[in-house]
């Protein structure tokens, strides 16, 4: 069962080599990297012998690019072209960071994809351009520490990151020249770190609070499999958010009444991670600022009033922590352990609240900064092929169900949520129209039984069906999810063998509220859909039965029936015709069954027709039965 049964072909090793690999925590406040040394994980540090590395980056008018602490500390007086927390931005329009991001100082372009860029004095930047110069920084520190070339790294993504971010990433790093052995789920990374894998068995929840992004996911340990029951969460909540709380409380005190510029509102807002960050260890800070024009001085902020401020936020990631353990179908007496990951867990109220919701010690015995990296490094090492006799399996699941969109705007699910992964599922569908020679593919991610409650991934077009009846045809189509989390889609017509295929690579990601809204909306509206689903089906039906009864008429209506026979034909048609646009699915279905009943002995006689005109000119001993 060892993973290196799964290499890649060329990418295990012989016993007597070793192959240099690396673990990347990409983070939205500070990213790190750490690898394998002498049988143990280790981060490794720069020359400063500093392990974690600001996840900022800075631009030049020159060209020259600034990493790390040199870009942060520019982050006040240059906040135009320093870009912090870039990870929320992976995945985000333009649009939807204007309305809900409102903690970011840089600015933004839209482009024809709607994909967000960071407007700088080096021009338009991506995300994953600015996710590569962190990647290069860790790399390079990787590289000189171990002192020869990186085989391939594991880097880890939230677990509830979408298809678009999964893949934001791997760009990221491809762009840092660096061979990618897998993606890994942080949570899993987590459990990994703590050895939980070395235990017999059990149920592992893993609460992963970072500075950007927040989920929770239940893993399974059996056998030596280590299987992600759940997951759920937040990509826009973290510890950003709790600090634009504390800058609003700032300025609310300070009862400034003036809009301030960039560099004014960065600096309150370096203050207030200042003051959250105090506050885990001490009960009051006080908080020195020179604002011109508005303040000079210093405010007392106490843990007490912190904690009133952002308890709403923290109380935000116990919600997820329920769905989890109802989508994993187990009860809090199951869970073995409670592993807090991310800086955001250090804070003494996370930490209390999540004691008693699961009513159990929790596991913060590792630096929460750096379990996510040292767990990615021991999975790296594990796939570079340096530890053949290691018999550990990693099953992710994917977050969101996966499917295409059908006639009347309706929703099938191919891959439903919570889908170990990696995974591969097909299902048949067929042609709706008489010749149809092409078919239009929209595929779709989300809960919700309508099109238009969900989120759009992408579209492809399948060409060369042959021309048949509809409902004739066969078109297989069929969704792939690597072990990454990424999404190929291919569609075959299985007669013809005409083959299309997509590699779904979104422009941006989902909304900022709204993965977490999808499963609450699924479950909210779930009589509702199925009401319209019902009523959207019955639509297509009748669409079905006027579009073959109407052709029937225009070809031989004359032939088969008299006037009045064709009057009450008609009057069924026109009857059901008319409630096609009603709300109720049980008129529409009445209706179809009142048209099929009307014209079912003209049905009869064009059959009896047809029949007569195959047997014209043959010998009853020709047919073959």
């Amino acid at each position: 069962m060892a993973l290196l049964q799964i290499s890649e072909p060329g990418q295990s090793t012989t016993p007597h080599q070793r192959r240099f690999a690396a673990g990347i925590d990409l983070g939205t406040t500070n990213s790190l990297v750490a690898t394998v040394r002498n049988g143990k994980a280790e981060t490794l540090a720069d020359e400063s012998k500093k392990e974690l590395l600001p996840s900022v980056v800075r631009y030049l008018s020159n060209g020259e690019i600034q990493t790390g602490e040199k870009a942060l500390s520019h982050s006040i007086e240059d906040p135009k072209n320093t870009i912090i927390s870039s990870k929320r931005i992976i995945g985000r329009s333009t649009k939807e960071l204007i309305q809900t991001d409102k903690n970011h100082t840089n600015e933004f372009s839209h482009t024809e994809t709607g994909t967000a860029k960071i407007l700088t004095v080096a021009g338009e930047i991506s995300p994953i351009e600015v996710a590569s110069e962190i990647l290069k920084n860790l790399k390079n520190r990787a590289e000189k520490t171990l002192g020869d070339e990186l085989s391939g790294v594991v880097i880890t993504v939230p677990a509830y990151f979408d298809d678009a971010q999964r893949q934001a990433t791997k760009d990221a790093a491809t762009l840092a020249n660096l061979k990618v052995f897998r993606l890994l789920n942080e949570p899993t990374a987590a459990a990994i770190a703590y050895g939980l894998d070395a235990e017999s068995e059990g149920a592992i929840v893993v609460y992963d609070f970072g500075g950007g992004t927040f989920d929770v996911s239940i893993l399974q340990l059996n056998k030596g499999v280590f299987e992600v029951l759940a997951t759920a969460g937040d990509t826009q909540l973290g510890g950003d958010d709790l600090d634009l709380l504390i800058a609003n409380w700032i300025t609310k005190k300070l009862d400034i009444q003036f809009e301030l510029d960039k560099s004014t509102l960065r600096y309150i807002y370096n203050k207030a991670k200042y003051a959250k960050e105090k506050l885990t260890q001490e009960n009051k800070v006080a908080i020195d600022l020179d604002i011109d024009q508005a303040f000079k001085g210093t405010i007392i902020l106490t843990r007490n009033k912190f904690n009133e401020i952002v308890e709403p936020l923290v109380k935000k990631t116990i919600s997820p922590c329920r769905q989890a353990i109802r989508d994993a179908n187990i009860n809090k007496t199951e869970i073995k352990n409670v592993v807090m990951v991310g800086g955001s867990t250090r804070i003494p109220l996370v930490r209390q609240l999540v004691t008693d919701f699961f009513e159990q010690q929790i596991h913060v015995d590792i630096d929460p900064d750096k379990v996510v990296a040292l767990g990615a490094a021991i999975q790296a090492d594990i796939l570079a092929g340096n530890k053949p006799d290691s018999d550990m399996l990693l099953l992710d699941v994917n977050p969101l169900s996966l499917g295409i969109e059908t006639m009347g705007g309706l929703v099938e699910k191919i891959i439903s949520r919570n889908t170990t992964l990696p995974v591969a599922r097909a299902q048949e569908f067929t042609t709706f129209k008489e010749g149809q020679t092409a078919l239009a593919i929209h595929v779709v991610q989300g809960e919700r039984e309508l099109v238009d409650d969900c989120r759009s991934l992408a579209r492809f077009e399948l060409h060369g069906i042959p021309p048949m009846v509809a409902g004739a045809a066969k078109i297989r189509v069929t969704f792939q999810i690597d072990a990454d989390g990424l999404l190929n889609v291919s569609a075959r017509e299985t007669i013809s063998g005409v083959e299309s295929q997509i590699t779904v690579k979104p422009s941006y990601g989902l909304e900022s509220d709204e993965i977490e809204n999808m499963l609450r909306s699924s479950i909210k509206h779930a009589a509702e859909d199925l009401g319209m689903r019902k009523l959207r089906e019955q639509q297509v039906a009748a669409k079905r039965e006027l579009e073959a009864i109407e052709a029937a008429l225009l070809e031989d209506a004359d032939t088969h029936l008299n006037a009045e026979e064709r009057t009450k034909i008609d009057a069924a048609v026109d009857q059901l015709r008319a409630c096609m646009e009603d709300s109720d699915s049980a008129i529409i279905k009445k209706a179809i069954k009142n048209v099929e009943q009307v014209a079912s002995f003209y049905v009869e006689r064009r059959m009896n027709k047809n029949i007569q005109q195959a047997l014209t000119g043959h010998n009853v001993n020709d047919i073959n039965i």
